[in-house]
């Protein structure tokens, strides 16, 4: 019974994780985080979107746990968290690279 309790608590972070690659902007962003630390300005050279929603985008993820920044000086660098949702991501480029 443990480990059916387990299991779908598993499934629910897991879920939640998806739902939250589910976007397409976020997905692109944690793409090049994949590769390394960026700031938000890297980051708006990299997709070509605004400060503003790059920006929002990364507070979601940051609040979800899915990215780390640090401060230094005037930039906020950020990366991913989780080692493994770093290969997740670069396991689904190789894939998807068609």
């Amino acid at each position: 019974m443990q480990d059916l309790v387990e299991s779908k608590k598993r499934c629910a972070r897991v879920a939640a994780l998806l739902k939250s690659l589910a976007h397409p902007q976020r997905l692109f962003l944690l793409c090049r985080l994949a590769d390394g630390e960026m700031t938000v300005g890297d980051l708006r050279a990299a997709c070509d979107a605004s400060q503003p929603l790059i920006s929002q985008h990364l507070t979601r993820m940051r609040r979800e746990g899915l990215v780390l920044a640090r401060r230094e000086g005037n930039h906020v660098h950020y990366r991913i968290a989780d080692p493994r949702l770093a290969g997740l991501i670069r396991t689904m480029e190789k894939t998807f690279n068609e």
